[in-house]
């Protein structure tokens, strides 16, 4: 393979989906291709883009999509093209822009989805199923996701992988010696981290702290991350002012850390290894993929999570105790065992760490590369895999 190219939004874009497409970028060029870049642009704020970023597409033109297509179809030196999937990141109704694309494109493209709906509307369902059905081989990142591909968007299971959400390799610390360094000794950190809006469910983990206190008064939880960008648009700080209220209703402030920052691998490394319970309150039962809860796992946290549908895959096994419901209650009675518990913690937190070992990005982005130079090959046999 010569060169592949990864359709995406992407870094200094603050969005999930960049991050991962940087770091699956950053450990792909360890392998022998080429990897560029074509850079979902938001429609209010341009980017000052790495060099790897060779051309960018307007979210809402178009004519960006079929140009980049044909730029792709001349470059002689371009093998495959490798597409993130999620739906808010294309222009047009449930992102249907993308479509011109794929209809243009005479590469073969590799889908990655990042979201696989049990329950799409018509358009949702047209435009994965019309992008999967042309697609070379089809990643998603868990058996859930798969199985539904193949039931609800008539995906083949011959053409679909699963490869789990990658996670960076980081630098394992000592808890007690971050917290001497954040003078957070005599603390106990349950952490939840990530882009904050409503879908974080960080009014539950609130709630579910509040029936902690009393037995635990040294728990503090640290909520880490800015704004989404597009809620911020839309509404400002509305969602953010509501939790901190929410705060001080509870009288909570000495127990709630706020970082109200977009941050890097480095300082989310930092946090999780302080950490002594990762807190993952997601309300959607259907979330089908969470990068936050793989960095949790990949850094071997002892997790306590509401029963969504990626955590039911990760954390099954015993790799983290799931909540029978999205209920402060649940979250509390399981953070609360944990806290008097220390064996539990510790076995929780090998579990975790045994699985995570296999998440790495080194780890799947080998993965990707074995997969796209097997579609190269004209021999993709995804039937075998897991």
């Amino acid at each position: 393979m010569s060169a592949c190219l990864i359709v995406s939004t992407y870094p200094p874009r603050k969005c999930g989906i960049a991050t991962f497409a940087r770091d699956l970028r950053d450990n792909l060029i360890k392998h022998p291709p080429q990897v560029l870049v074509a850079a979902m642009e938001d429609p209010y704020q341009s980017h000052n883009y790495p060099g790897e970023v060779i051309l960018t597409i307007q979210q809402e033109n178009i004519g960006d999509y079929t140009a980049c297509a044909a730029w792709a179809n001349r470059e002689p030196d371009l093998d495959i093209v490798i597409i993130q999937h999620e739906y808010g990141i294309f222009g047009g109704p449930n992102g249907e822009y993308i479509l011109k694309l794929v209809q243009h494109l005479r590469k073969p493209y590799l889908l990655v989805t990042h979201t696989v709906l049990p329950h799409p509307s018509a358009n949702q369902h047209r435009v994965l199923s019309t992008m999967a059905s042309s697609a070379a081989g089809v990643i998603c990142m868990t058996r859930r996701a798969r199985k539904l591909l193949s039931a609800v968007y008539g995906v083949s299971r011959e053409r679909t992988v699963v490869v789990p959400h990658g996670v960076p390799v980081f630098v394992k610390k000592n808890r007690n010696t971050i917290k001497e360094r954040h003078l957070l000794s005599h603390r106990t950190i349950i952490t939840t981290f990530g882009l904050i809006g409503p879908g974080k469910g960080l009014e539950i983990g609130i709630k579910a702290l509040s029936r902690l206190v009393e037995e635990h008064p040294q728990v503090l939880y640290l909520i880490a991350g800015a704004t989404h960008p597009v809620l911020l648009r839309s509404e400002g700080e509305r969602y953010r002012e509501s939790i901190e209220q929410l705060v001080r209703d509870l009288k909570l402030e000495e127990h709630v850390w706020f970082d109200n920052r977009f941050l890097t691998d480095e300082e989310l490394g930092e946090y999780l290894y302080m950490t002594d319970i990762y807190l993952s309150p997601y309300p959607n039962m259907d979330q089908a993929v969470s990068g936050t809860l793989a960095f949790a796992v990949g850094s071997g946290r002892a997790i306590v999570s509401t029963p969504y549908e990626y955590a039911q895959e990760v954390l099954s096994g015993g790799r983290g105790l799931l909540a029978r419901e999205a209920s402060a209650q649940g979250l509390a009675e399981l953070m609360d065992l944990i806290l008097r518990n220390p064996a539990l913690k510790q076995e929780l937190e090998a579990s975790a760490s045994a699985l995570g070992r296999s998440l790495t990005w080194p780890s799947v982005a080998a993965l990707y590369h074995k997969i796209t130079s097997e579609i190269l090959e004209d021999r993709v046999d995804l039937s075998c895999r897991p």
